[in-house]
């Protein structure tokens, strides 16, 4: 299936929408725990344990189940530059509490190649509605479509990231 994205707002405006983004403990998170694993190629548990919390607190206690071999193995494979991006998601999600969602959130902070947060707020800011399950298919769709759109508006990953998020928060009904 091939899905239209269309941005609710213009490419000029992405850096102005990420400039207002101001969710919580973001810099914290980007200067502790994303800069070691980054580093270092592999999440430790804590580092896990952080940014998962970050993205979703409610599976804290299946983020917790985790072992710290585990962990760091896991995400070891799902860095490396070799693995593919299905490889990749579908590693992290073998993570107990970890979905679609949480296991893009590792990637986007934690892998070298540029991965979007897969998000509610940012899928809406693309005109895409949230489908009842997700897939690899829209996964690797928004992937592409993500890549292009931040390198069009000349910007990072994490810039854009901010952008698609900050609108949905600002403009979407009942959200």
């Amino acid at each position: 299936m091939h899905r239209q994205f269309k941005p609710r707002f213009k490419l000029s405006e992405v850096s102005k929408w990420a400039g207002l983004y101001d969710y919580p403990g973001e810099a914290e998170l980007i200067a502790g725990p994303v800069a070691r694993a980054r580093s270092r190629g592999y999440l430790s548990r804590d580092e896990f344990l952080e940014i998962a919390e970050w993205k979703s607190p409610r599976p804290r206690k299946h983020y917790r189940a985790n072992q710290s071999a585990f962990v760091e193995e896991i995400s070891r494979l799902a860095f490396a530059s070799s693995t593919s991006p299905r490889v990749a998601i579908g590693l992290l999600m073998i993570l107990e509490g970890v979905n679609w969602p949480t296991a893009s959130v590792l990637l986007h902070f934690c892998h070298t190649e540029p991965y979007p947060i897969l998000d509610f707020r940012a899928l809406w800011s693309l005109s895409i509605p949230v489908p009842k399950k997700y897939t690899f298919e829209l996964w690797d769709e928004y992937c592409a479509f993500a890549r292009r759109m931040a390198r069009e508006a000349g910007v990072d990953m994490r810039t854009l990231d901010r952008a698609l998020w900050k609108y949905s928060e600002i403009h979407q009904p009942g959200a």
